[in-house]
């Protein structure tokens, strides 16, 4: 067991550039979204130069909030490890400081461009949480992000355990870290994430949303997974006692969203029009 060796998080090098996985991952994710996000743009008439300029300005802001958001949660080490504070390859970004920053850019440049805010939101959060799926994977090159131990009396049992679940073997060998094998929580997240992407991607193609219910409905469901899920996790930001503050924040995220929603159908005089009456053509996904 102990020859087993994890996957090399550097992709390559240029001189004494190195070039890690978890940042190509990150923004490999981000490029497909933000072509995706062109592709429903063009179709409910928003220009393709609002989705440039939310990748080039609002990317680096949203990986930014990531990372402050991160950084402030774990002071306690960053306040004595100030050479590692803007070290990102290294992993260390809150999702939720990225969805913050990244929503309020949005939100101030829709109000600047004088665009429809919602109708923006709209098109990109399926293709949002199909990035988040794939940057959960630069987690998994970094072996971080993983559960606890996963059951087992000795090696053989807990590897016997991941084999249980069809894992492939590159995956059931980078989660041996330090002597045992832990929960690929990395993986849980990025398929119920693809789950989301997949229905909300069909459901927005049906009369059952109306405008402003793509967000709230990607906020809903992410922040579903993602409470179960973090509570699996040995990486956690806690905030007081045994509560996680990932899992805090899902809470209020729920509720939102769930308010959003229901409020909206229970008040008709605040009804919005359907997201198929925005489309030029409905039948494409």
């Amino acid at each position: 067991m102990n020859t087993i060796q994890p996957l090399n998080p550097i992709l390559f090098e240029i001189g004494s550039l190195q070039i890690h996985w978890y940042a190509v991952l990150i923004i490999s994710g981000a490029l497909l979204a933000l072509w995706l996000s062109i592709r429903e743009g063009k179709r409910v008439g928003i220009k393709s130069d609002l989705y440039f300029d939310i990748f080039l300005y609002g990317f680096p802001i949203s990986i930014l909030c990531a990372r402050i958001y991160y950084v402030i949660f774990k002071w306690s080490y960053y306040s004595k490890h100030l050479n590692e504070v803007f070290a990102i390859w290294n992993g260390g970004l809150a999702i939720h400081g990225a969805i913050i920053g990244g929503a309020i850019f949005l939100i101030v440049l829709c109000k600047k461009r004088r665009e429809d805010t919602l109708l923006v939101l709209d098109t990109i959060a399926p293709n949002f949480i199909l990035a988040q799926a794939i940057g959960r994977w630069g987690n998994f090159m970094n072996q971080e992000a993983h559960g606890g131990v996963v059951p087992g009396a000795d090696l053989e049992a807990q590897r016997q355990f991941l084999e249980n679940m069809r894992l492939p073997d590159f995956i059931i060998n980078q989660m041996y870290i330090n002597g045992a094998y832990y929960h690929p929580t990395f993986l849980y997240e990025s398929l119920w994430n693809i789950l989301g992407f997949i229905l909300l991607i069909i459901l927005r193609r049906t009369k059952l949303f109306y405008k402003g219910d793509l967000i709230a409905s990607y906020i809903l469901w992410y922040s579903f997974g993602r409470f179960f899920i973090e509570g699996m996790r040995t990486d956690s930001l806690y905030a007081f006692g045994t509560l996680r503050t990932a899992q805090i924040i899902s809470i209020a995220l729920m509720v939102g969203s769930a308010l959003f929603i229901l409020i909206r159908r229970l008040n008709k005089n605040k009804r919005e029009k359907r997201y198929i009456d925005y489309l030029e053509n409905r039948f494409f996904i």
